[in-house]
């Protein structure tokens, strides 16, 4: 086992199940590499402002690891790991609510592929996206990117959030409810 091999401290087996070799098996740095994005991601769909999102990529996949030896290796990775991101960007939420941020954004830089205006539609598309997915409540808002930005299922959903299905369903309803009604007034705004 390498030092950078993840260890399951505290479970001896004579016949260790599938999950735990496969859970061993993995090290911090490809499980990193591999979801590092969608983490990435899943925090500024959450709404972490960016200059934080880097640290709390970081910070998610520290908790992850910590809880490492809880995940269970039959279900699919990528909405346990939102459950973490979930967790770390209303963590960060609650600690920033006093924080006045100023933005520090990059120039957007013009795509040569498409014409100026094609490009100012995409970009208009993107930012009423995202400021209706900001409308919706922080706890419908996680279902809803899991299940229609993340295609993730219910069931898979409702497990990683620790909520019933039929809970899950309920919050996806009100969240899609939500984000058209966010679209259908910030369009009328944009008039």
């Amino acid at each position: 086992m390498t030092p950078h091999t993840l260890s399951l401290p505290g479970r001896v087996a004579e016949h260790p199940k599938a999950e735990d070799n496969a859970r061993a098996e993995l090290q911090p740095g490809a499980v990193f590499a591999e979801h590092g994005d969608y983490v990435w991601n899943a925090l500024r769909r959450l709404g972490v402002p960016s200059a934080d999102i880097e640290d709390l990529t970081h910070d998610t996949f520290l908790a992850v690891f910590k809880s490492w030896h809880a995940y269970d290796a039959t279900r699919p990775l990528r909405p346990w790991l939102f459950g973490f991101a979930l967790r770390i960007a209303a963590d960060h939420r609650r600690l920033a609510r006093h924080r006045v941020e100023v933005s520090r954004t990059a120039p957007d830089v013009a795509d040569q592929g498409q014409s100026a205006v094609d490009q100012l539609l995409q970009k208009e598309r993107e930012r009423l996206a995202h400021a209706a997915l900001q409308a919706v409540e922080l706890s419908r808002r996680a279902v809803f990117i899991l299940y229609e930005l993340d295609g993730a299922t219910l069931p898979e959903i409702a497990a990683a959030l620790a909520i019933p299905v039929g809970t899950a369903s309920s919050r996806l309803r009100l969240a899609r409810e939500d984000f058209t009604a966010a679209v259908k007034r910030l369009a009328l705004r944009m008039r």
